[in-house]
């Protein structure tokens, strides 16, 4: 079962005044947060999970300075070569064994390990185990959270299919690049 957050506006006469873009609070367990189906590649490249969950963004809680959101990758399955052209970020590996490339470094991480990814490095990781490999990923500005909606759609919803054109496109809303297929690193 699958949690989404509901913000409602509380009444702040007796608070001090407040902006729409504050952000709000939050605490969320695991299942809780906006779930979202990727959508089918038509070029027959696969993602590296069929689901994520954004937990802090401006649209979740109205973080402008955030955003955090968690995934889960399949055995074998590689989050394709990119880079992000604005934020940092931050990747938590709570489970599994990922084979990450970053800029001219590559090496094994297990649970409990951290991938740093400054803003303009080029990334990609693999699922080297036989056990999903679960992550939290951390963004330190908002941005590439539009790319992730653009290529996905809510849970529940039928998946569309999205040409190389629409990633390209995707990627350019979240400040983002992503190597073509030669590119792509093998192990």
């Amino acid at each position: 079962m699958v949690g989404f957050c509901a913000f409602s506006q509380s009444n702040q006469s007796s608070a001090a005044p407040s902006s729409e873009t504050d952000a709000k609070p939050i605490l969320l367990e695991r299942n809780e947060g906006e779930l979202r189906t990727r959508r089918i590649h038509i070029d027959n490249s696969a993602s590296a999970s069929s689901q994520f969950m954004l937990k802090v963004s401006p649209k979740n809680n109205g973080s402008q300075h955030l955003v955090a959101g968690t995934e889960e990758v399949a055995p074998s399955a590689t989050l394709p070569k990119h880079r992000h052209l604005v934020q940092d970020e931050i990747v938590l590996v709570h489970s599994g064994t990922a084979h990450v490339w970053l800029g001219d470094q590559e090496r094994d991480l297990h649970a409990g390990g951290l991938v740093f990814i400054p803003a303009n490095t080029w990334v990609s990781l693999k699922n080297v185990g036989t056990d999903p490999i679960s992550l939290t990923f951390v963004f330190s500005a908002p941005g590439f959270e539009d790319t992730m909606r653009c290529n996905s759609v809510p849970a529940g919803e039928t998946p569309t299919q999205i040409t190389p054109e629409q990633q390209r496109e995707c990627a350019h809303l979240g400040h983002a690049e992503s190597a073509s297929r030669q590119e792509q690193p093998t192990k």
